[in-house]
Parts: C-alpha cells; structure tokens; sequence
C-alpha cells in the first residue's frame, strides 16, 4: 500500500504541535558540567606535558 501524503493543514498542524524537548534534570546539568571541566583540565595537562617534555615553559591558559 501506498503511504498517504500529509496535507498543507497537517504539515501545519505538526509544526505548531511539536513535542517538547525534555529538559536535564539538575543531576544531568552536573555530569555535562563536570565532564566538560574533566576535559579542559585533561587538555591543559596534555599541554603542560608536552611543554615538559620539548623543554618550554608552558603557557598559561586563561
């Protein structure tokens, strides 16, 4: 069978009725915090090793 194609109203109708993206709970707002401060520290690290390890002082992040 053949699908049928929404009309101009329908189309219309699921813009305007869109389902709600679900919001992060404070727990979620923590985790997404604390992994992406895990990743900048990781980074700087990375940079201060390799610095280390050419013989360079490190720059300093802001």
């Amino acid at each position: 069978m053949s699908e049928r194609k929404p009309t101009a109203a329908v189309r219309e109708a699921q813009k305007a009725f869109k389902p709600a993206e679900p919001t992060k709970s404070d727990y979620e707002k923590a985790q997404t915090a604390f992994d992406q401060n895990r990743e900048r520290l990781k980074a700087e690290r990375l940079a201060r090793e390799a610095a280390d390890s050419a013989g360079k002082q490190p720059k300093k992040l802001a």
